[in-house]
């Protein structure tokens, strides 16, 4: 299992757009990909699970991702975390 944690630097938060892309990618791997927020988790492959999360705009996420292709998927998510999560 990998295990990251994200600061959510998005004007919007996690919510709506950002979400959608981002269950958009974790669908795209086989591996099972939690996010947790105050003590909730959620499947990242759950577009409703994503928004009632009801992350905002500097909070911290983890992400836990567990299965055969979970350094692919991490690598991935990093990359929305860290950079693309800004332009959405």
């Amino acid at each position: 299992m990998l295990v990251r944690t994200f600061e959510i630097n998005c004007p919007v938060g996690l919510h709506a757009r950002p979400a959608a892309v981002l269950v958009s990618e974790a669908e795209k791997y086989k591996s099972e990909i939690v996010l947790r927020y105050k003590g909730r988790e959620m499947s990242a492959k759950s577009i409703i699970g994503v928004m009632a999360l009801g992350v905002e705009t500097g909070g911290s996420i983890e992400v836990m991702v567990n299965g055969e292709d979970q350094e692919a998927a991490m690598k991935r998510l990093e990359s929305f975390f860290e950079e693309e999560i800004r332009n959405l």
